[in-house]
């Protein structure tokens, strides 16, 4: 009987489950919060050299990701974004570009 019980069970359970999963932020949120400073304020200037920081929301996510490790590895050269790169993993440049890519 307790057989029975926990096939019947389980598939519940995991439906369940998996419903809340939809509510569940992505992990690159979290971990975007820092980008958020500059890149999430209407019209925000970089202060030297002055340029209009790009908005990242909505953006694709390949091109974010292969634009962080370009920054991370100094390919693309601008010191704020390796300092800030330099400390993300694989992991975490893919989780940040969906969340960014999310953000239609």
């Amino acid at each position: 009987m307790k057989s029975i019980y926990k096939l019947i069970t389980l598939p519940i359970m995991i439906l369940f489950a998996s419903a809340g999963m939809a509510d569940t932020p992505l992990p690159g949120k979290d971990k975007s919060e820092t980008c958020l400073g500059c890149h999430a304020i209407e019209g925000y200037n970089n202060v030297y050299p002055t340029y209009k920081v790009p908005k990242v929301a909505g953006q694709n996510a390949d091109y974010i990701i292969s634009a962080l490790k370009a920054y991370r590895n100094k390919d693309r050269v601008h010191e704020t974004m390796h300092a800030n790169a330099s400390a993300l993993t694989d992991q975490d440049i893919i989780d940040i570009a969906k969340y960014f890519e999310s953000l239609k």
